[in-house]
C-alpha cells in the first residue's frame, strides 16, 4: 500500500572517499548512519478536519505558501531525523503529490501510504453503515511495511515548534539497536496548548516517579476561564488543572515492534461487539497505550517540552496562525522559504 517517493542529491562534498577497502567500510558506514539509523517522522495526514472544513492540511500558511506540516518537516531534518512517512486518504492523493511531495524532493526520502476503511485484518469486514475511519492508531499501522526504524508519529495540522522535534529527535537517537518496549510521548504544557476561539480536545497525562506515563485522558472541551485553565467532566462540571500539566498533543515517539501489538490489539478491538456496532468507534493510539503501560508491557516516558503550540482548531484562528509564523520569520528561526 506504501508507494515510494524520492530522488535524493547529494552533493559530492558531502561524501567520504574509499580508496581501499577501510574506506569502503567508512563509506558503508556514512549511509548506515545518515540513513538507516536516523529515526523516520509519521505525519496522519488523512482527517478532514471537521471543525475548520476542507483539507487544512493543505492550507498555505507561510509567506510562500507554505503549509503547517511544512515547518513541522522542516524542524524533524533540522532535529536528526532521516525518512518522512504521510498516512493519507487515497482520494486526495493527486491533489497531495502536486501540492506536497514535490517540494521535499532532494531534500529527504518520503514515502506515501493509504488509510482506508477496508484495510481490515483477514476475516473482518467494514459494517453496514460505517463511513468513518478507523482512527489514529489504524493509520499509524498503513505505515508497518515502510518503517523499520525508531519513527515519530506526529499530526499534520499542529503547529509544534523545534523544539518538540529536538526532545523527541534525541530520545530516539539514543535508543540501543534493536530497542524494544521503551516509548515517550512530548508531553506539552496544557497552558501552551490552547485556543482564543473555543475549547480544544486535550490528552490530560499523570506521570509515575520516573516520568513515565501513567495515564492518558482524552478531555474534549478544555479553555481558560476566568484565568483558570479548565476542562469538563464526564458530568459537565467544570475541573481546574494547572497551565504546566502535561498532555498529548499526539506526538508519539515508537520502535518497530509497536507495529506488532497494534496488529494484535485492533483484532480485540474489531472482535468486541461494541465497537462494531458503534459506526464511530475508533482505534486511537491512547487506547492502544494504554493498554501497552496498564499490562506492564511498555513504557511511555514523557518527555517535557518548552515548545508552545498553535494551530488551526476553528477558522478564526487562522489569522492568528498566519501572524505567528511570521514572526518566527522575521526572528529568523525559520528562512522566508522552506524548501
Amino acid at each position: 500500500m506504501a508507494e515510494g517517493f524520492f530522488v535524493q542529491n547529494i552533493g559530492r562534498s558531502h561524501l567520504p572517499t574509499h580508496r581501499n577497502k577501510k574506506d569502503k567500510s567508512a563509506l558503508f558506514n556514512y549511509f548506515k548512519t545518515e540513513i538507516t539509523m536516523k529515526p523516520t517522522l509519521v505525519l496522519l495526514a488523512a482527517g478532514m478536519g471537521s471543525r475548520y472544513g476542507g483539507l487544512k492540511q493543505l492550507d498555505g500558511l507561510g509567506p510562500n505558501g507554505e503549509t503547517i506540516m511544512d515547518y513541522s518537516i522542516y524542524d524533524a531534518i533540522q532535529s536528526g531525523f532521516g525518512k518522512i512517512v504521510f498516512i493519507i486518504r487515497k482520494d486526495f492523493e493527486d491533489q497531495f503529490r502536486q501540492q506536497v511531495l514535490s517540494k521535499y524532493e532532494g531534500h529527504v526520502p518520503v514515502e506515501l501510504c493509504f488509510q482506508s476503511i477496508d484495510a481490515l485484518p483477514e476475516g473482518f469486514s467494514v459494517p453496514a453503515g460505517r463511513e468513518k475511519p478507523w482512527g489514529t492508531n489504524h493509520a499509524v499501522l498503513m505505515a508497518k511495511n515502510v518503517v523499520k526504524e525508531p519513527f515519530c508519529v506526529i499530526n499534520c495540522d499542529d503547529f509544534y515548534n523545534r523544539d518538540c522535534f529536538k526532545v523527541m529527535g534525541r530520545f530516539l537517537a539514543e535508543l540501543p539497536e534493536g530497542s524494544k518496549n521503551k516509548y515517550a510521548m512530548v508531553g506539552f504544557r496544557v497552558g501552551n496548548t490552547l485556543s482564543d476561539n473555543g475549547t480544544v480536545a486535550r490528552g490530560v497525562c499523570s506521570k509515575d516517579a520516573e516520568d513515565h506515563l501513567a495515564t492518558v485522558v482524552e478531555r474534549t472541551e478544555i479553555e481558560r476561564r476566568e484565568g483558570v485553565v479548565k476542562y469538563k467532566d464526564e458530568q459537565g462540571e467544570w475541573v481546574a488543572i494547572g497551565d504546566n500539566t502535561p498532555v498529548s498533543m499526539n506526538v508519539w515517539g515508537f520502535t518497530p515492534d509497536y507495529f506488532e501489538y497494534s496488529e494484535a490489539y485492533f483484532k480485540e478491538f474489531l472482535s468486541d461487539p461494541k465497537n462494531m456496532e458503534n459506526l464511530k468507534a475508533e482505534f486511537f493510539i491512547p487506547l492502544m497505550v494504554n493498554k501497552l503501560i496498564n499490562e506492564g508491557t511498555a513504557t511511555v516516558e514523557v518527555l517535557d517540552t518548552t515548545s508552545k503550540w498553535f494551530g488551526v482548531t476553528y477558522a478564526a484562528d487562522r489569522q492568528s496562525v498566519v501572524d505567528k509564523i511570521q514572526s518566527l520569520v522575521d526572528e529568523g528561526v525559520y528562512p522566508n522559504k522552506l524548501f
